[in-house]
């Protein structure tokens, strides 16, 4: 399964700045950003990956991303549901950070940002 998707590129004028994405694939799941490696890390749930990482990136999300600069995806897991992944959300988020931080480590031992991955 792809999320590969380019925002439209043509605007008119009076229209938005933030771009629109095509999509066919709406997939809930779970993700992990953080500042940097070891960084401050934070923990959402999405069925729009690209968009919301996205947003996360350009501070168009108010508050804990915009505040301490946590714009790196560098964990996604998917789900079948999005009641599956806000529990899984809610499991990660009562994890110890030595927990959190071997996660990331299994999946992206590089601590990639991995927006480019999938946008």
């Amino acid at each position: 399964m792809s999320f590969r998707r380019r925002p439209e590129s043509r605007r008119r004028p009076g229209e938005s700045r933030e771009p629109e994405f095509k999509c066919m694939i709406k997939q809930p799941l779970v993700y992990i950003l953080a500042s940097a490696r070891n960084g401050t890390l934070y923990i959402g749930v999405t069925s729009d990956l690209v968009k919301r990482i996205w947003e996360h990136k350009n501070n168009l999300v108010e508050g804990f991303t915009k505040r301490y600069n946590v714009h790196h995806l560098v964990w996604y897991e998917l789900h079948g549901n999005m009641a599956s992944a806000i529990e899984r959300e809610k499991g990660l988020k009562e994890w110890k950070r030595a927990w959190k931080l071997k996660l990331i480590e299994s999946f992206n031992p590089g601590w990639q940002d991995l927006y480019n991955n999938i946008a």
